[in-house]
């Protein structure tokens, strides 16, 4: 009985720590449902500041949702932020990779799908971009991915230095001309596909010809951008050789490789061309311009251009997915908050970048910043001028009321913020999509890349290498025969005693 007595003590014991335990992972459920932890790039959402002119959506998010907590964090490459979740991923609910990444991601099983009501019925569904939707739809990412910011890339130039035609071509910066006047990216990925577009910069453009030469009926369109897209991915041996000797001879008249500091050197005119990204593109160019500051000063600045090449351009997008066991309802809340057309346009307003939602209050924006019109006459400027109509509906077409979505801009604007915020179909047509690239592909490019960021060693170099490393072995072989053939020599006046003697 007394054993009897024990069991049942135990027993009792085991369920009351069961208890616990359930207790404790209850509340630890239930805490997670109200933290929301993100992973964003640096400076990539609207935040407050001491002016009051910037709206914080994270605030803004809490406040509409009291008891949740956004824990947010930043990382700066793509590389670093896949690392930190190959460690632990469970660490977030949210986080915003780039387009080859996402896939990447996809691919290794790595992301929560979207439920089938947010899917059909959330903010995001209903007012992102019609093209957004249909791009990721054609590539299989609806399920896993909502885009966030997209673009283009380009030269960001200064027509007063540079000679506009010589950027119809990505070849242009290949110019002693140019020397010391401009950087690329000190990143893998855009600067091979930089390099790819000049290595292949002749086969690009008669494509290009043979699409001009066609009727540009939507299966014209898809057929061509096929095209360009397959020759902007190719990674095969050849290719990442030509692309190697191609970077290699451009670093001859570079500034310099940069990530973030090419905008600043713009605005500043340390250098007159950037390879770069649409959404940095605007930034420089609105930062650049002369302006009357509070105090009615004239500020003094410069007018800077965007310029797609002629050959083609790559579309990116930065979007957000849920790693595996991320808390799905939380996070797909918050996308939904974001995706509302007003939350957008604080979004765009601070980063500067092009928000994949569309809607009536971001074309109302649009309109605000680049419509050129008189007030009471559409397409043309309050001298009478005739504008240039910028058809903007295969973007806006069906997210809001109007019937129609065009912008009327002088020839002089078709140049600057409105072609790097909201590229023309012309451009779409002939803008590749990046793919990841396979772990062998990956090790072989970023070989590639570290032969260019070095400095290469010359042919004499080695041999003179190879020849002291002959010596030195030689050297060693010989010491090593010496020390196992020979007796040591006896100093002068002495002899060697055998063993025994």
């Amino acid at each position: 009985m007394k054993k009897f007595a024990r069991i049942l003590s135990a027993a009792a014991a085991c369920a009351v720590a069961l208890s616990f335990a359930l207790s404790a992972a209850g509340c630890a459920a239930s805490g997670k449902g109200t933290v929301l932890h993100v992973y964003n790039w640096e400076d990539y959402i609207s935040t407050a500041d001491d002016e009051g002119e910037y709206v914080d959506l994270i605030a803004a998010f809490e406040e509409e949702n009291p008891g949740v907590t956004v824990e947010y964090s930043t990382f700066g490459t793509n590389e670093n932020m896949y690392n930190e979740l190959k460690i632990s991923a469970s660490g977030y609910d949210l986080v915003c990779p780039s387009d080859y990444m996402i896939m990447k991601m996809i691919a290794e099983d790595m992301v929560e799908p979207f439920t089938d009501d947010f899917i059909r019925n959330s903010n995001y569904t209903k007012y992102a971009s019609p093209y957004i939707k249909d791009l990721f739809e054609q590539n299989g990412w609806t399920q896993y991915a909502a885009a966030y910011m997209w673009g283009t890339m380009g030269y960001v130039y200064n027509p007063e230095l540079v000679d506009a035609d010589d950027l119809t071509r990505w070849s242009g910066i290949w110019d002693e001309k140019y020397a010391n006047m401009s950087t690329i990216k000190d990143s893998v990925r855009d600067s091979y596909f930089l390099g790819v577009a000049y290595v292949y910069e002749e086969e690009l453009y008669e494509l290009k010809e043979a699409y001009d030469a066609t009727q540009k009926t939507e299966k014209d369109t898809a057929d061509y951008n096929a095209a360009v897209t397959k020759i902007m991915n190719r990674t095969d041996p050849d290719t990442i050789e030509k692309v190697k000797n191609a970077l290699i001879d451009l670093k001859q008249y570079l500034y310099g490789f940069e990530v973030d500091s090419g905008k600043q050197d713009m605005i500043t005119g340390k250098i007159s061309i950037n390879f770069a990204w649409s959404g940095d593109a605007v930034f420089s160019m609105d930062d650049a311009e002369p302006y009357t500051d509070e105090n009615g000063k004239h500020i003094d600045g410069i007018y800077l251009n965007y310029a797609v090449p002629e050959e083609c351009s790559n579309i990116w997008f930065d979007g957000w997915v849920m790693p595996k066991g991320a808390n799905v309802e939380l996070a797909q809340k918050f996308i939904d908050f974001l995706s509302r057309p007003e939350n957008a346009v604080a979004n765009m307003n601070y980063i500067g970048y092009t928000s994949a939602v569309a809607g009536d209050a971001v074309y109302e924006e649009m309109v605000d910043w680049y419509d050129e019109s008189a007030e009471d006459t559409p397409g043309f400027d309050e001298d009478g001028n005739e504008l240039v109509p910028y058809d903007l509906n295969y973007f806006f077409g069906g997210t809001g009321e109007y019937d129609d979505y065009v912008i009327y801009v002088s020839e002089e604007s078709l140049s600057r913020q409105i072609s790097a915020q909201y590229p023309t179909e012309e451009v779409i047509a002939r803008s590749a999509v990046m793919q990841h690239f396979d772990n062998e592909t990956n090790a072989a490019v970023n070989e590639m890349w570290e032969e260019i960021k070095g400095l290469p060693i010359p042919l004499w170099a080695y041999i003179v290498i190879a020849v002291i490393a002959a010596l030195i072995v030689i050297a060693a072989l010989s010491y090593i025969y010496k020390g196992k053939r020979r007796e040591a020599r006896p100093k002068q006046g002495y002899r060697i005693l055998k063993k025994g003697a």
